[in-house]
């Protein structure tokens, strides 16, 4: 244990008991994201100036059923993320722990899946354009990422790589030697600083007035984020040289590539907005 290595914090991963109920920090993180982020999505549709002719994509109404469709993209990709990319084999022997998202187990390129799917089948039953709802999410995403990462420190999970660094810590079942705290490493940069980048382009450079731009600047920010953080955080496994962070990340950097330049060729369809009143 380095001399100068900050103890662990230790916190009940339990927030809330009200009897035989347990409300864990975890599930409190995913509820503060999910919420805070309908409620910013509202409001950015409620500001005419941001969209096209003051057009917006759908009226503020529905976002409350986008909510439903975003949680269940969530919890469902995040899940089925976990079980594919990250823990195949033990839930090839146990799949009765599928389920059980309680237990923790959740990862963010599977919920991003997910919740593109629920997003695309949101807009299609509401007559919306497909790529404005995707802008829309990706605006209010970091705001889950935020909570969500600080959720990974209060449980002590996904820690660093050993470190000397003033600020390192002791996490309790990482071993003895001081790492870094990258789940807050992680909190700033996919959150805070992505939320500010994002923030930016809808509300300065009035970016939801081109289709597609704001959710290919939200996986270019990401993917960037994540794999720098991913240089200090203990990696869940390699391939080769590049941790699966990493590895996951790269394709969302080209997607948010091309969908950027293929938003430079798309207008709204003039089927799929409504003015605002």
């Amino acid at each position: 244990m380095g001399l100068f290595a900050i103890p662990y914090p230790a916190m009940d991963p339990v927030a809330l008991r009200l009897g035989p109920l347990a409300v864990k920090w975890y599930g409190l993180a995913y509820m503060a994201g999910l919420l805070l982020g309908w409620f910013y999505i509202k409001r950015l549709l409620r500001q005419d100036r941001l969209w096209p002719g003051e057009r917006r994509p759908f009226a503020p109404e529905k976002a409350d059923d986008l909510l439903l469709f975003m949680t269940l993209g969530v919890l469902i990709g995040g899940r089925l993320g976990n079980v594919f990319f990250y823990e195949p084999g033990y839930y090839l022997h146990n799949p009765l722990e599928i389920p059980a998202v309680w237990k923790g187990g959740m990862a963010f390129h599977g919920g991003l899946i997910g919740s593109i799917i629920a997003i695309v089948l949101f807009a299609r039953r509401v007559g919306a354009d497909a790529w404005s709802a995707l802008d829309l999410c990706a605006a209010a995403t970091p705001m889950g990422l935020f909570f969500g990462r600080v959720a990974n420190f209060t449980n002590a999970e996904l820690w660093g790589r050993p470190s000397d660094v003033p600020w390192a810590m002791v996490f309790p079942g990482a071993g003895p030697m001081p790492r870094h705290p990258s789940q807050l490493y992680e909190a700033l940069f996919e959150g805070l600083v992505l939320f500010a980048v994002l923030w930016w382009l809808t509300h300065s450079r009035l970016a939801l007035r081109r289709p597609g731009v704001v959710a290919g600047s939200f996986l270019i920010g990401y993917g960037v984020a994540r794999s720098f953080c991913e240089l200090f955080r203990e990696p869940d496994f390699l391939v080769g040289p590049l941790s699966a962070g990493i590895l996951y990340s790269l394709p969302m950097v080209l997607a948010g590539i091309w969908t950027i330049r293929a938003a430079g060729r798309r207008v709204p369809a003039s089927a799929d907005v409504q003015r605002s009143g």
